[in-house]
């Protein structure tokens, strides 16, 4: 009936919380919980604690990404120094799939054991539970019993009703790493144009297949500086990426064996037809809430996500709902913070959250990191917005081999124009950093702490300040410190 328990029978406590879902935000909200002196349960459907990260979602995206990475890299190189040629060269998609299926046991097994033996975390696994009222659930012949629920039930990707997309050939992010069972042709054809669309793009292209990526509207929106935007689709272009905005996806046809053969798109010229085998779907995501709906009514907004007060609290107080069941941003941290924040004032600590001013992260062939104002939405609430950035603003400034951040030496040496690029926004009344883009490699990591030192009124002159490590993180430091003299910061852009 159910899978791995770990269960206390000597604890004869009521239960202070029950995670229904031990992803992200369940397994962090019942550690959490457990930390402040609580008893709590977790519940999953699956064999394992984790959720969609480690099998379906983050884990191989970021296994892919590196792949693109690394291929960008070979392909740049092709046949110089001692790269091999794979100048016109397809390489497998099917073979690295396969790798994350062998692969991805081990995080598995780690987050079992660390949730068992270093966080003493109760759980019953491979268990399908029923909720009977908003205290109780039931799972095959055993009750439990709650002072609150917590539903923790994560989302799943959305599916297109087009005809022909339950065709074999058609996929999303999860069936891609389950179901694909065959070696891609040539072309792929990916929809959408979010993180999730273009980060896969990425990956297809890098295997020297031809990627056209299909937007119904602008392209990495959620990148709301222009002119690094403007940089990382240019990268991605000249990669050989093609991207049709403001287009749709209007037909998917079919071989005699039912497998997908070709697909038409509409776009501003006509409809266009392109002959491919291989669709992938990045249409957003959709709430896990059936096992809600089967028992009780809670709020839910336009798009079928549960509704909570920055509490997490949901339409019935003691019912809180806790990461991508509550909809956007669909980020491991908010899941985390979220599941944290119900424990808390489950244990009697007011806590409140609601993810707002973070920092934001995706893969292209590079890491492109960013947070604050982009330079347009600056301009229109700050009199004197400051510039710093590289490559230079010249004619030839993507020919100069800056910024020359981690692994980008390479590209710095023999084709500078693909070794990056970082834009820095400033208030220049009151020195007061706005905003921070970077694409290249390596920054990611500092854009976590350099977020939290915005939000305490960082300036230019303190990070000028602060001591780098070889020119990173990012090269802001470096750019400051040159800069942070200068009373009027009369070198920045204005």
């Amino acid at each position: 009936m159910y899978g791995e328990t770990n269960s206390n029978p000597n604890d004869t406590r009521e239960f202070d919380a029950i995670y229904l879902g031990g992803g992200a935000a369940g397994r962090f909200g019942a550690a959490y919980c457990g930390a402040l002196g609580g008893r709590v349960l977790i519940i999953d459907r699956w064999p394992f604690l984790g959720g969609s990260c480690p099998h379906q979602a983050c884990v191989p995206h970021h296994l892919f990404s590196d792949c693109a990475a690394q291929l960008m890299l070979e392909r740049t190189f092709s046949g110089k120094l001692w790269f091999q040629n794979l100048n016109d060269k397809i390489v497998s998609i099917k073979s690295i799939v396969e790798l994350f299926r062998s692969g991805r046991v081990g995080p598995h097994a780690v987050m079992n054991y660390q949730s068992k033996e270093m966080l003493g975390l109760e759980f019953v696994l491979n268990a399908e539970a029923r909720i009977i009222n908003a205290h109780s659930v039931q799972v095959g012949d055993l009750k439990f019993h709650s002072k609150n629920l917590v539903l923790a039930l994560g989302a799943r990707p959305a599916i297109s009703n087009l005809p022909g997309a339950q065709l074999k050939g058609v996929f999303n992010y999860q069936s891609f790493v389950e179901m694909l069972d065959y070696e891609p042709g040539n072309t792929v054809v990916v929809v959408g144009g979010g993180k999730t669309a273009i980060e896969y793009g990425c990956f297809f292209n890098a295997t020297g297949r031809r990627t056209i990526v299909v937007a119904r509207h602008q392209v990495m929106p959620m990148l709301k500086d222009a002119e690094s935007r403007s940089y990382a689709i240019q990268m991605m272009a000249e990669q050989g990426m093609e991207f049709l905005e403001n287009a749709e996806l209007i037909n998917i046809q079919s071989d005699e064996m039912g497998k997908v053969q070709a697909v038409s798109i509409q776009t501003a010229q006509g409809v266009i037809k392109v002959d491919t085998d291989f669709v992938f779907m990045a249409l957003g995501e959709r709430a896990n809430t059936e096992l809600v709906a089967q028992t009780i009514k809670l709020d839910l907004d336009d798009n079928g996500f549960i509704k909570v007060n920055r509490r997490m609290q949901t339409s019935i107080p003691c019912i809180y709902a806790v990461g991508d069941v509550t909809g956007p941003p669909m980020e491991m941290f908010k899941s985390r913070k979220e599941g944290v924040c119900a424990a808390k004032n489950i244990m009697g600590k007011v806590s409140e959250y609601r993810a707002i001013d973070y920092p934001d992260f995706m893969h292209t062939h590079y890491e492109v990191s960013w947070l604050g104002l982009g330079e347009e939405e600056a301009r229109q609430r700050y009199a004197n917005v400051k510039i710093m950035k590289l490559p230079p603003e010249n004619p030839n400034g993507f020919d100069v081999g800056l910024p020359a951040g981690d692994r980008m030496m390479l590209y710095l040496m023999m084709k500078p124009r693909m070794s990056g690029f970082q834009k820095l926004i400033i208030d220049g009344d009151t020195r007061k950093i706005l905003g921070a883009f970077h694409i290249g490699c390596g920054a990611k990591d500092g854009f976590q702490y350099l977020n939290h030192l915005m939000k305490q009124g960082l300036t230019i002159d303190e990070l000028a300040d602060m001591d780098e490590l070889f020119i990173s993180p990012s090269y802001f430091i470096q750019l400051c410190r040159l800069r942070a003299g200068d009373i009027n910061l009369a070198w920045a852009l204005k």
